[in-house]
């Protein structure tokens, strides 16, 4: 368990849940961080940690939150592809999403943010596509408290109230195009920046730097201009072994057109706008950083994978997605010698 618990970034949020972005706190691990660098942290995850932390201690509350997280997002998805698909189908589209990728298997297994991240996305954007824009407001706020990438899910809602009267815009006055955007009953959506805010405001006080996020070191990713990941020499980056960052953005792409061509508004635009921050992503380990938009991917590719072939290919697929999973895990391991101050 101690070689899960130290699986990268576990720890570091660890450290937040233990010192809330205290430096004098920080200073007792063993990291030799800055206490900027834990501002790309965002806070959401380390405070769950911290409330279940008191009950059952800080490493085993980290896992359960990312077991409870892990659920949550594999229930999310098994909605919204109930949506589209019978029962049975959709439940084995919905075991695909839960080993496939396997990069999302390994965050599930460790300690991550990414799963509460996913569930909230994947919540959110049900919801909004319902019209319950008060619940898709507040899953995306909590997807915007976990992770810095949630304002794209804000983005994409506003293109697509936008889009949805473009047609109508050169027919009418600015006031009368606005009026009829019906801009109201949208507001509950305002919560994700709101949100971003309040995590800047809370930084202003605990880094003394409200813009504490962008003065973290080397966490932020984006680069310009895109497809700087082939860069061999950049320092996430580190090997010109990088073909299958190809095959990443073939599969997203090709995800997004059938999106659009199934007239999946919020669906199209969400990923649209996160595909073009991930081409700008100058980082190896890329597939992380898409895991967003793959459970909408894998939804765009149902026809093909609710077949016969691909189960059999699934069937082959899951002795190297184990494999694969277990080294990672075994291998991703942050060097800790003094766990005393992580207890």
């Amino acid at each position: 368990m101690a070689t899960v618990v130290a699986n990268y970034d576990g720890p570091l949020y660890l450290a937040v849940a233990k010192s809330m972005y205290s430096e004098s706190a920080l200073n007792s691990f063993e990291f030799s961080l800055p206490q900027e660098y834990y501002a790309a942290h965002f806070p959401l995850f380390p405070l769950l940690i911290r409330l279940f932390g008191y009950l059952i201690g800080y490493p085993y509350a980290m896992l359960l939150i990312t077991l409870l997280s892990s659920i949550l997002a594999i229930y999310f998805f098994y909605r919204l592809a109930r949506e589209y698909l019978d029962e049975k189908k959709a439940l084995w589209l919905t075991l695909v999403f839960s080993i496939f990728p396997a990069r999302f298997l390994i965050v599930r297994s460790v300690g991550s943010p990414d799963p509460l991240f996913v569930a909230a996305i994947i919540a959110s954007l049900i919801y909004f596509r319902k019209e319950k824009y008060l619940l898709a407001g507040i899953w995306g706020a909590v997807a915007q408290l976990t992770k810095s990438p949630g304002i794209l899910l804000f983005l994409a809602y506003v293109c697509t109230i936008i889009a949805s009267k473009f047609n109508k815009i050169m027919l009418n006055k600015p006031v009368e195009w606005l009026s009829s955007l019906e801009l109201k009953k949208y507001f509950p959506i305002l919560l994700i920046p709101l949100s971003l805010l309040a995590v800047f405001i809370f930084y202003g006080f605990v880094f003394k730097d409200f813009f504490a996020y962008f003065h973290s070191g080397d966490n932020i990713h984006l680069f310009f201009p895109p497809f700087q990941i082939f860069n061999y020499s950049a320092p996430w980056v580190g090997t010109f072994w990088l073909e299958e960052v190809i095959f990443v953005y073939l599969f997203a792409i090709l995800g997004l057109l059938r999106l659009v061509s199934f007239k999946e508004r919020v669906l199209s635009w969400f990923v649209g706008i996160f595909l073009i921050s991930l081409i700008c992503v100058s980082h190896r380990d890329i597939i992380r950083y898409a895991l967003p938009i793959v459970p909408f991917i894998i939804l765009s590719f149902s026809e093909s994978i609710i077949k016969k072939e691909f189960k059999i290919a699934m069937a082959v697929l899951t002795i190297p997605i184990l494999l694969f999973s277990l080294a990672y895990i075994s291998q991703n391991v942050m060097p800790i010698s003094n766990w005393a101050p992580f207890l």
